[in-house]
């Protein structure tokens, strides 16, 4: 069976955000693809079957549990597709939170997800409530995380965190995010831990964009965006929101194809 590994939301190997891909026939059992997950011990596996109508089916697993929705993982699995299969259009997957797609765009991809707008909160989770040294100048969350607005990218940039309180979220992860300075390159900046899912800082994330960037496109006036995920192997994401979706610009490159045994 080929697997592939692929680093996602980067134009160079070592950057972005490592996921693995396997393309089936037919779905394994679940136990099956969760130890393959463990096994690779990256942030998501993704397993994708071709459909008789040449859509696509998707699931994702971290080495935890499968997991709702993830977007590098997405364009991780479309890169595949495109590179090794040779697809021509936009590719169109069906998932749990519902249809995804992915086109090229020259030397790039076009990541078409769901907006998941933010739901206001008055106060943290009492698991974190500990975390912050200063309250954060707001928090909100969608259905798989909580967000917690900094005020500053350097903020973002410098927050130290406390994994173990964290975890007790258990599969909900924590965002922090902040606006940059005027004149920097990008418009905001985040940073995505989910320890209670295996995942104790996520190096690029396109799903938590499908809610940071409704949030930042009301805070900020505008709806296309710039972002920097700002983690030990970071990535940049241009951002656009297009009525009820999120559009995600980002380039993948293929690490290594394996053959694994099982």
């Amino acid at each position: 069976m080929d697997m592939y590994q692929v680093d996602a939301f980067t134009d160079r190997l070592f950057g972005g955000n490592p996921a693995a891909v396997l393309l089936l026939n037919d779905w394994l059992p679940d136990s099956t693809m969760l130890a393959i997950a463990q096994e690779n011990n990256l942030a998501e596996t993704a397993f994708a079957t071709l459909r008789s109508d040449g859509d696509w089916n998707l699931r994702w697993f971290t080495p935890a549990h499968e997991v709702d929705f993830c977007g590098h993982a997405t364009l991780a699995t479309a890169h595949i597709i495109f590179t090794e299969k040779q697809a021509g259009g936009p590719l169109l997957f069906h998932t749990r939170v519902g249809k995804l797609w992915v086109s090229k765009m020259d030397a790039r991809y076009s990541l078409d997800i769901p907006r998941l707008p933010p739901e206001n909160l008055d106060k943290l989770p009492e698991e974190i409530s500990t975390v912050f040294a200063s309250p954060p100048a707001a928090i909100f969350r969608n259905f798989e995380n909580i967000f917690a607005d900094l005020g500053s990218a350097d903020a973002v940039r410098r927050f130290i965190p406390d994994l173990a309180a964290i975890t007790r979220l258990g599969p909900v992860g924590l965002v922090i995010t902040g606006q940059s300075e005027v004149g920097d390159s990008v418009h905001f900046v985040s940073r995505y831990f989910a320890p209670g899912a295996g995942i104790p800082e996520d190096p690029v994330t396109g799903s938590i964009h499908a809610t940071l960037v409704p949030y930042w496109a009301q805070r900020l006036g505008r709806e296309k965006l710039k972002a920097c995920q700002a983690s030990a192997r970071g990535g940049l994401l241009e951002c656009e929101l297009v009525d009820d979706r999120v559009i995600l610009l980002g380039n993948a490159v293929t690490f290594m194809k394996a053959t694994i045994f099982c």
